[in-house]
């Protein structure tokens, strides 16, 4: 699935979602089926969510749950960080502290094989290869995902730990109900 999508010029474009004040799952569900609606993205693949503490920021934040979502897509990068800071807004997302609690949390981590360096949509997300939160659940939707620049994104990750329940650095599988 990784790459270029078969139809002319769409590609793939993932996403990942995170979330850690309020309602974590229902924002997470809602975002994504928002996110899925939106013009010009086509959803290929979820991803199951899991849970984590929380990377940098001020201590003592609630843990996040996070989600990774695969679309087809020939919108410009743009566009597509345009319409996660919308999804973003309209759940409460405000920017007062750096890796501070949020309501919910859309990066844009890759968007086909474009690079860019631009501080507002820097691609492939330039900490993508270092979190197992986005490159756990990226993998599960994704099982041939690649990151520009950085090969498979299953050579990015260690060896798994314990009895696949609770994964690599403390992330673990949730299920919703």
């Amino acid at each position: 699935m990784s790459g270029q999508v078969a139809s002319g010029s769409e590609r793939l474009v993932v996403l990942a979602l995170g979330a850690n004040l309020g309602d974590r799952a229902a924002t997470l569900r809602a975002a994504a089926r928002e996110l899925a609606g939106s013009p010009g993205l086509r959803l290929v693949a979820a991803s199951s969510v899991y849970e984590t503490g929380p990377v940098g920021g001020p201590d003592n934040q609630p843990a996040y749950l996070n989600a990774v979502l695969v679309f087809s897509s020939a919108l410009p990068a743009r566009e597509v960080l345009g319409i996660g800071l919308a999804v973003e807004a309209a759940h409460g997302r405000t920017r007062e502290v750096r890796w501070g609690p949020r309501t919910l949390d859309v990066d844009v981590i890759v968007v086909g094989d474009e690079t860019s360096d631009d501080p507002e949509l820097e691609l492939p997300h330039p900490r993508a290869h270092e979190r197992p939160f986005v490159l756990i659940p990226w993998l599960e939707a994704d099982s041939e995902a690649t990151l520009p620049g950085w090969g498979p994104v299953a050579g990015l990750l260690g060896p798994e730990s314990g009895d696949g329940v609770v994964l690599r650095e403390g992330l673990r599988l949730i299920e919703l109900d």
